[in-house]
């Protein structure tokens, strides 16, 4: 039989590509071996602690990631930012309460919309450059909103920073605007786990966030998975364990979890050093290749924006992927590389290289232009989403209400959540990602 799975791992193993995506680990391995996983892999067994129950190695691991991090207490996942998310949510909405949300967020949200008939109350970030899966959020428009949905009692204020494409949201100016307001500050900072051992400590937790979370294989030497929830607010933190157990696997893996372990070891000792030096290779490439870089953009990314050049974020991506680089996000405007501390020279060598061959047009094209607006909510995500469904071609879908968040995949930012209905605006982004289908209520 064969093993399609291991074959293509296998392949890209030895096929010597520049991993300029996640996981943070870049392939080198993570920071005391794992030369075999299988030996390592257990179940709770005596002396092997229970996650959501954690007293023992689990719970004093977490403590060493909390003293590493400086929050009232850290949590491991072993699922990924989405079982953070679930877990947020739950902790800070409870079942059936609205929140505020910018629109820029992960499909993980409308999920645990879902999941706990949250209604969320929409913000939009001014987006720029023609892509959804970005947008600059302000303390304003947080406190606008705030103001905006008075009436509908929300529980918390949601933000995603960084995003995407690697801006980074005012969190310090926001999470005084939430408090001022009685409100706590949730904030995705999936990307972000590294912010806080940079020189200056941008992580969402030293700047005001009552909660976080954080995708630690997105950025550090962790296998994929592997992710924290912050907490500073005490009155949350008895409450995590509880719901992450409502959503988590019972059966999480001990790898991840011992990957999380290691990772505080090297977090410990030499990677605010290796971090540095990193940040500064990333920014002499920026200055190199200015004409093709997004500005403004967080230190472990480069953000293209190809159209400067003539070409399209698709293209770039293939022109990258033909010069042995692996991006991790493209589309028609926008080209992403997630960088880490684990990248290495020769890396940044090839991707110098490359960047220097780039065959561009020589006639500049204009991005797509759409307007951002904001779809009529016919039903609440969990109503419309359990209701009896259709799958029908997206130019007949005007006027339709949406089954499901319709996202942008990779990152599953919400073109059209769940409940909403789609018009004319609304099937031009998405023809613009090629979403050729859509599921609607019927």
């Amino acid at each position: 039989m064969n093993t399609p799975i291991y074959d293509f791992l296998e392949q890209y193993k030895n096929s010597g590509t520049v991993r300029a995506h996640m996981p943070g680990h870049k392939g080198k391995g993570l920071p005391c071996g794992f030369e075999s996983a299988f030996p390592y892999d257990i179940t709770e067994i005596k002396g092997a602690d229970v996650l959501f129950k954690a007293e023992g190695i689990i719970a004093e691991s977490e403590k060493n990631a909390s003293e590493l991090f400086g929050t009232a207490a850290t949590f491991y996942s072993a699922g990924g930012s989405t079982l953070c998310i679930q877990t947020m949510l739950a902790a800070a909405c409870g079942e059936g309460r609205a929140f505020i949300c910018a629109r820029n967020a992960h499909r993980a949200v409308m999920n645990s919309a879902v999941l706990l008939d949250l209604e969320p109350c929409w913000f939009y970030p001014e987006y720029e450059d023609g892509s959804v899966v970005s947008g600059n959020i302000t303390a304003k428009a947080v406190e606008e909103a705030i103001e905006k949905y008075a009436d509908k009692n929300p529980a918390c204020v949601y933000i995603t920073s960084p995003d995407y494409l690697g801006r980074l949201a005012p969190v310090k100016g926001i999470a005084e605007v939430c408090h001022k307001h009685g409100l706590p500050l949730v904030v995705d900072n999936a990307h972000g786990a590294y912010l806080a051992f940079l020189e200056d400590n941008l992580h969402p937790i030293a700047l005001g966030a009552d909660m976080c979370c954080d995708s630690a294989h997105k950025t550090l030497p962790v296998l994929t998975g592997g992710a924290y929830l912050h907490v500073a607010n005490e009155k949350f933190m008895p409450e995590i364990k509880r719901c992450m157990s409502l959503f988590g696997s019972t059966s999480p893996s001990y790898l991840i979890m011992a990957s999380l372990d290691l990772c505080n070891g090297y977090l410990a000792g030499n990677f605010r050093g290796d971090l540095a030096e990193t940040v500064k290779r990333i920014n002499r490439f920026k200055e190199k290749f200015a004409h093709l870089c997004a500005e403004n953009i967080e230190p472990m990314k480069i953000t293209f924006y190809p159209i400067l050049s003539g070409l399209t974020g698709y293209q770039l991506a293939e022109q990258l992927r033909a010069n042995g680089i692996e991006p991790e996000y493209a589309d028609e405007t926008h080209t992403v590389l997630m960088l880490s501390a684990s990248s290495t020279e020769e890396d940044f060598a090839r991707l110098d290289e490359a960047c220097e061959r780039l065959m561009c047009p020589r006639i500049l094209i204009r991005p797509p232009q759409f307007e951002i607006t904001e779809p009529k909510r016919a039903m609440l995500p969990r109503e419309a989403f359990f209701a009896e469904k259709e799958t029908v071609e997206t130019e007949n879908s005007c006027g339709r209400i949406a089954a499901e968040g319709i996202t942008v995949c990779p990152p599953c930012v919400p073109i059209v959540a769940a409940g909403e209905i789609i018009d004319e605006n609304v099937m031009k982004i998405l023809k613009m990602y090629s979403i050729l289908n859509v599921n609607v209520v019927k």
